[in-house]
């Protein structure tokens, strides 16, 4: 009879050495850690040892938790958790204040998850809280004036929050699947959008996508930009999202396996 089990996943262990194998310079000079869909249950604290590290993935793990000591890698500017198991954001997510870009998609985080320390990641550009259980935002989030993507997709949101509309550069929201009352616009007073192809589709930086989804990805967008120039597109013709690609139905049928 085996001794000491316990139940839950215990995922795979990281070691510092797979770590350091991990790490890759990318063309513009940034290393990245890339522990993607590595099947790891816990953040090793051995990461520490990594200095000066620009990005880190994390995502399509079994993460439950995120420790304090992830917050206290600094020099950060990318960090990745998409496709996680994740409930709450330590308070000390605001220790991370070099933080541009921040995917907390697709986890099981709620309002009471996210923490008002969010809103002292005033470099956040990009911020992805799509595919989670949120009915509203914290109103931290209004200090955030450098954000410019936020992804909202997936959630319980019954209304957009004011706030929203009023950061000063805020070029995209995606509200999509969520049973809000209107499609809330670009602006105050704003008619909600057109539907189409794109309101089965989800919102995600391209260089956070693994090669083959990124390659079905591109081929299903020009697939619909097929489509649309049979109807007439007219000016509305510039992609809804900039700098942003959007995976489509890959995502929900690899949502297990990234799991």
């Amino acid at each position: 009879m085996a001794k000491g089990k316990k139940g839950g996943a215990k995922g795979k262990k990281i070691t510092l050495k797979i770590a350091k194998n991990a790490v890759r310079v990318t063309p513009e000079g940034r290393r990245c850690l890339n522990l993607s869909n590595m099947g790891i249950a816990a953040i090793p604290k051995c990461l520490l040892k990594l200095t000066d590290l620009d990005e880190m993935d994390l995502s399509r793990n079994m993460i439950q938790k995120l420790p304090d000591f992830v917050c206290s890698m600094t020099s950060i500017s990318r960090l990745d958790l998409h496709s996680n198991q994740l409930e709450d954001v330590p308070e000390t997510i605001g220790e991370l204040v070099k933080l541009t870009h921040l995917n907390l998609s697709n986890n099981r985080l709620t309002l009471d998850g996210l923490p008002p320390s969010l809103g002292t990641l005033t470099c956040l550009v990009t911020l992805n809280l799509g595919m989670n259980q949120l009915d509203d935002l914290p109103l931290a989030l209004a200090a955030l004036t450098s954000l410019q993507d936020l992804g909202l997709f997936d959630n319980l949101l019954t209304k957009l929050p004011e706030f929203v509309r009023g950061l000063p550069n805020l070029n995209n929201v995606n509200t999509k699947r969520n049973p809000l009352a209107g499609a809330p616009g670009k602006g105050a007073g704003a008619p909600g959008p057109k539907r189409g192809p794109e309101d089965n589709l989800y919102l995600a930086k391209e260089s956070l996508l693994c090669k083959t989804c990124l390659e079905r990805c591109k081929e299903e967008r020009e697939r619909q930009q097929g489509q649309k120039k049979g109807g007439g597109e007219g000016e509305n013709s510039r992609k809804p999202y900039s700098g942003l690609i959007t995976p489509n139905s890959v995502a929900q049928v690899r949502q297990k396996a990234w799991r």
